[in-house]
């Protein structure tokens, strides 16, 4: 029988303290005149690029901004800030504006990225953190109000999506006020999820077994909970896992389908999710094993509270939370407590 009492420490807590972060940060959102300032400079034109930054998974939390940006005509890029800082210094400019991610605004590139901006480019700083180095030296600064978090990103990640929606919705002229009412609702939803966690992490668990390889795929915004979650899975139960996207999955990956390989599919928004769909039918005619993330799901620890594609992306790094103590559990070991890393990466 499953013992979960393995998995009952700092991070669950962490985990299950993510509706209380989410309603604090939405009260805490607000367009300072600092930020209202950029705002109006970014639609003007003043800007002719918008470059999005972060590390881990403050980084693959800027997938659904990018796209929204983009689908409003602006020119966004995603650049990691290690790249950022070595290979791509010409971005530091007058027409850029930065939206810099980052928990801490203190790791090694972030404070690499304030030394050598130099405020060239006006920086957006979204940070848990508000007296960093970031957010002090930001042209204007989100700060989420998270609280205190142990190790792996959960509840600040979280949070920093519902800020970066806020914030790309704001940009983009979007109905703020049908918007927060969504927003409002999000801490719900997840609370209502997380009742559930000791069922899912044992069908999860029990669903593992037998299982090496293990791949999350998906696309568009749900690229979010792909990438943080083959992340957060190494970070927290010391499992290999691989995040892509479903097509490249297709490219390659594909061949390593069997038995002992589980697929978890996100199938996301509307113009692919028959494509994720069909994916996941061709893993199973090949004798691989997966379930499917979404509203209307089979398997209980993947089904989602009904929500806006807004906040979609919150819901589904949740599943990916409830596998990482699932696999910290089978493996009898406390799920995200660091051995070798920091909560703050202070070297590059």
């Amino acid at each position: 029988m499953l013992d979960l009492s393995v998995v009952d420490g700092p991070y669950l807590r962490d985990i299950l303290d993510q509706p209380r972060a989410l309603q604090a940060t939405f009260e805490n959102l607000k367009c300072s005149d600092e930020l209202e300032s950029i705002i109006r400079k970014l639609r003007d034109g003043s800007f002719c690029k918008v470059v999005l930054t972060g590390m881990g998974s403050s980084f693959h939390a800027l997938h659904p901004t990018q796209i929204q940006l983009i689908q409003q005509g602006y020119a966004s890029i995603m650049v990691e800030t290690s790249e950022l800082i070595h290979y791509h210094q010409r971005l530091f400019d007058p027409r850029t504006l930065i939206i810099a991610v980052s928990q801490s605004g203190q790791s090694a590139e972030m404070l690499r990225l304030v030394d050598l901006n130099q405020r060239r480019s006006e920086i957006i700083a979204v940070t848990n953190t508000a007296n960093s180095p970031l957010a002090t030296d930001a042209s204007a600064a989100i700060v989420t109000e998270a609280g205190q978090e142990f190790s792996v990103s959960c509840k600040t990640y979280v949070s920093a999506l519902l800020a970066l929606q806020w914030l790309t919705e704001v940009i983009c002229h979007a109905d703020i006020e049908r918007s927060l009412d969504q927003f409002n609702q999000i801490s719900d939803r997840v609370h209502a999820y997380l009742q559930h966690w000791k069922s899912y992490t044992a069908t999860f668990a029990q669903t593992l077994d037998g299982i090496r390889n293990l791949f999350l795929v998906g696309r568009g915004s749900s690229l979010a909970a792909v990438c943080t979650g083959a992340l957060i899975i190494k970070e927290s139960a010391h499992f290999p896992a691989e995040g892509m996207s479903s097509a490249s999955f297709r490219h390659g990956p594909f061949e390593m389908i069997s038995d002992e390989t589980f697929v978890l599919v996100f199938a996301g928004d509307e113009p692919t999710r028959d494509l994720n769909r069909r994916l996941l039918r061709d893993i199973y005619d090949r004798g691989g094993r997966g379930e499917l993330v979404e509203e209307d799901a089979r398997f209980s620890p993947c089904t989602l509270e009904s929500t806006h594609p807004s906040t979609r992306p919150i819901m589904e790094i949740l599943p990916v939370q409830m596998l990482t103590l699932a696999l910290a559990a089978r493996m009898r070991r406390e799920p995200g407590r660091f051995e070798f890393a920091t909560k703050v990466t202070s070297s590059e």
